[in-house]
Parts: C-alpha cells; sequence; structure tokens
C-alpha cells in the first residue's frame, strides 16, 4: 500500500515542477544576486504564492545572500524550504478530533464545484474511523442528488443522517439536526449546505441564518465554520475565504483537488495573508486521499519527489 507522504508527493508533483523545477534551473552554477532573486520572485508570484509571502521570503534570501549564508542552489532551497514551513504552521490546530465538548458542529461551506459533498461523507469517515460518533446533515435541500449522495456516505459509513423533503427550509433542517445531535450525544454534527456563489448576497445570508439556527441550539462556541476550497482556483481562492469569513466566520479550510493542479502554492498564500488554518487537504478520489494537513510533510512533498 503506498504511503501517506508518497501519496502526497505524487500529488503534490504538478505544483513542485511549477514551482521549485523552474527554480532550480535558473539557480543551478549562478551566484545569488539582485538578478537571480527578481527571477525567483517571478516564479513565486506566478505560482500563486501570493505578494505577502513572496516579498518575506525573497527579503530575507536578500539578506542572507547579502551576509553570504546563502551562495548555492542547496542553500537557496533550504531556505525556501523554511520560510514556507514557518508560514504554513503558524496558524496550526492541536487536534482536529479532541474538542472537549460534543456535540462539535463542522457548518461546511464553500462555492458550487469545490467537492463539498464528497469531503462531507469523507470527513464523516474519517471522525469514524478515529471512534467518533457522527452525524451528517444535509441542508442542500434544493439539490436532490446531493441528499442522496449524502445518505448513501452516512449509511456506508455507519452514521446518523437527518434529511427532509426536498426544497424544505435549509436553516430548519439544521436545527433539527442540532436537536437531535444534542439529543443522541454525538461527537461531531457535519452540517453541509448548498454550494454558493460567494457574490451572492441572499445566499450568504441564508447561510448567516443557518448559523443563527443552529446557535439556539448549540453554543457559538462548538460551532466551526468550515470553508471548502478547490485547489485549482489560485489566488480566488483568497477573496472566497474573506466573502465566507465576513458572512458566517471561518475557523478552517479543507483544500480539494491538490493532485490536479500547479497552483498549490495557494496554500502559503492563504496562511500569510489571512492567518486561517488548513484542516485538512484532498489529494485524490479514495477515502484515504482526505487527509489531515501536515505542514511539514506538506513542504517535503514540496521539494522532494
Amino acid at each position: 500500500m503506498i504511503s501517506k507522504l508518497k501519496k502526497l508527493k505524487q500529488s503534490l508533483s504538478k505544483t513542485r515542477d511549477n514551482i521549485f523545477g523552474k527554480i532550480g534551473r535558473i539557480v543551478t552554477g549562478r551566484k545569488i544576486d539582485d538578478d537571480l532573486l527578481d527571477e525567483i520572485e517571478e516564479i513565486l508570484l506566478k505560482s500563486d504564492i501570493g505578494v505577502g509571502a513572496t516579498d518575506k521570503i525573497i527579503e530575507n534570501l536578500r539578506e542572507e545572500a547579502r551576509t553570504e549564508k546563502v551562495v548555492d542552489s542547496e542553500e537557496v532551497f533550504s531556505l525556501l524550504k523554511k520560510e514556507m514551513a514557518e508560514i504554513l504552521e503558524k496558524n496550526k490546530k492541536k487536534s482536529l478530533i479532541e474538542n472537549g465538548f460534543k456535540p462539535a458542529v463542522w457548518l461546511i461551506t464553500g462555492v458550487n464545484g469545490t467537492g463539498k459533498t464528497t469531503t462531507v461523507g469523507k470527513l464523516a469517515r474519517y471522525f469514524k474511523a478515529n471512534g467518533k460518533s457522527v452525524m451528517i446533515a444535509a441542508c442542500d435541500t434544493f439539490r436532490a442528488a446531493a441528499v442522496e449522495q449524502l445518505g448513501i456516505w452516512a449509511d456506508r459509513s455507519g452514521v446518523d443522517f437527518i434529511k427532509a423533503h426536498t426544497g424544505a427550509d435549509p436553516a430548519a433542517v439544521a436545527f433539527d439536526a442540532a436537536t437531535a445531535a444534542k439529543t443522541r450525544d454525538v461527537d461531531f454534527l457535519i452540517i453541509d449546505t448548498a454550494g454558493r456563489l460567494h457574490t451572492k448576497a441572499n445566499l450568504m445570508e441564508e447561510l448567516k441564518k443557518i448559523r443563527r439556527v443552529t446557535e439556539k441550539v448549540i453554543p457559538s462556541e462548538h460551532i466551526f465554520s468550515k470553508l471548502i476550497i478547490d485547489g485549482t482556483t489560485g489566488q480566488n481562492a483568497v477573496s472566497q475565504v474573506k466573502v465566507f469569513t465576513n458572512a458566517v466566520g471561518c475557523d478552517g479550510l479543507i483544500v480539494t483537488k491538490l493532485d490536479g493542479t500547479a497552483k498549490g502554492g495557494i496554500m502559503v498564500a492563504i496562511a500569510e495573508e489571512l492567518s486561517v488554518p488548513v484542516d485538512f487537504i484532498g489529494i485524490g478520489e479514495s477515502i484515504e486521499d482526505l487527509q489531515p494537513f501536515d505542514a511539514d510533510e506538506y513542504v517535503e512533498a514540496l521539494f522532494e519527489s
């Protein structure tokens, strides 16, 4: 069976080639001077690492080169690795599954097409495999296929499932689920919401209502808004995080489809600009391919094939 780290390295091959393959080709045998640093800066910016993170990395490289602590390509890579790990680790959480209270509510949000419903099913499997009791609430009530898909995941995973008829008020379903989760003393309630464009005010208001209604049953500090981001969207992900954070808060990200993109650098941009932790990453289609995010492993996979 393929190891977790090996799978991660395979999945990040496009990002690795896009960023570090290019940097490797331009630094080999060259003096670390301003011209080279400008070229590295351009590669980082085009790789969706973001202006803030890029500025920080380049300034540190410039200072290390000035004091001759960085003189060759190997040392450039070493410093890049260190800088990225520090940025990604600064929002690190202690535990995703130990909360000290129950139920913990994960309110799952995101735009259309991020793989949200499938991710909810995989999350339920993950928590169940780690010894937690789980309930899924299907609040994407206008898409019958989503409810049916979640029902299959719930049945397969052996977790509780709350749904209503097509077109039911999503907030009412969330309220019923929160009440049931509290009564049944489950560890995690995962609320799946409809995919919505972050530019549509009425849909964002619906999301706020779901949160308000859930707070009537579960204390606000036990409700965690988790935003699913499609890893292929690049810098647009930053604006999505900002809008969803303004609407219902954002306690953590789940970044999907990292196996199909050269834009994996967006993880660094989000960590630097928004200080929102990444909880899970999706690196493939199978159940095991939704993995808790580990900054050290991610950086290692970016640098080493």
